[in-house]
């Protein structure tokens, strides 16, 4: 079954061609299917509009929390093995659900969308580029299009993960980060039909920061000490070198210890390095006293073949 997600917030005015359009599109497919609607706490008449709409899963939040917790939410109420993610705005096209679903039956587990021409203000776009441009540096992941809400994927990939922040903008890269096939295919893209955009330039900063948990949460968190051994050896190398240049101003009759402030400093790069060190060890071991007391092991296995 593929569970089509729609996270929604004050979208009054195109919830219900939205969905109309989703039920012409998958009932020509021949696809067996479900429409899950999260209302994002919305105010104004989203609600009441949805629940003319049939058939539907309709979940409501008390108040508003989130593009990626909307999504959150739709995941785990899902029934299908496909989930296919689409914003209630009509700018993406729903009838290109279908080309989604056919790049995945190529072997993909992930296929986003890819916004070639794109009905936005040039403000919009500019944003856009500068951060899918900082996303491929720091991932290496060779996407154009990070933030299309259009895509389609398979479930077991995230079955055990929660969204939290705006990491649903970086759904390809926790899939990378878990083995799954990525691609992107070019789709439709339109200008706004009805109501506002809820992106602004601040948003940008709480990408990268939550870009930069994703990457230590799925590059380092099976080996903390890896990590944070590494920012203390460096710290500490900080700190000598400092403690080094205080006493050949000392030896050179220069300055005395207590005139420059480099012991000072010295000291505490290397308490930070020492401090670094033993969070890193302490990591470790609650690591393995969580994947112990779960009986859990931290790898996925795919498939098991036997000749």
């Amino acid at each position: 079954m593929i569970s089509i997600i729609i996270p929604i917030f004050n979208e009054e005015d195109t919830v219900q061609e939205l969905h109309r359009r989703i039920m012409e599109t998958m009932s020509r497919a021949g696809e067996e299917f479900e429409v899950i609607a999260v209302n994002d706490g919305s105010n104004d008449q989203t609600r009441e509009r949805l629940l003319s709409c049939a058939p539907l899963t309709l979940i409501s939040f008390v108040y508003r929390m989130g593009q990626s917790a909307a999504i959150d939410a739709g995941l785990h109420a899902a029934s299908g093995d496909t989930i296919v993610t689409i914003d209630a705005d009509l700018q993406n096209a729903p009838e290109d659900i279908p080309k989604l679903l056919e790049k995945m039956n190529e072997g993909y587990d992930f296929v986003g969308g890819l916004r070639e021409q794109r009905d936005d203000t040039l403000s919009r776009k500019v944003f856009s580029r500068f951060a899918n441009w900082v996303t491929r540096k720091m991932t290496g992941l060779p996407l154009k299009d990070y933030g299309c809400a259009l895509r389609a994927f398979r479930k077991d990939f995230i079955r055990d993960v929660h969204l939290y922040g705006v990491m649903h903008v970086f759904l390809a890269v926790i899939f990378a980060a878990r083995g799954a096939r990525i691609t992107e295919i070019p789709v439709r893209h339109s200008a706004r039909k009805g109501g506002k955009s809820k992106y602004t330039i601040f948003h940008i900063a709480t990408d990268i920061a939550d870009l930069l948990v994703i990457q230590f949460l799925y590059r380092y968190v099976l080996r903390p000490l890896t990590f944070f051994g590494g920012w203390a050896i460096v710290s500490a190398i900080i700190g000598f070198l400092f403690a080094g240049a205080a006493i050949v101003l000392k030896l050179l009759g220069l300055f005395h210890f207590t005139q420059t402030p480099f012991p000072i400093i010295a000291v505490l790069f290397i308490i930070l390095g020492f401090l670094l060190f033993m969070l890193g060890f302490i990591a470790e071991i609650l690591l393995r006293i969580y994947y112990e007391g779960r009986k859990e092991t931290p790898y996925k296995i795919k498939e098991v073949l036997k000749r």
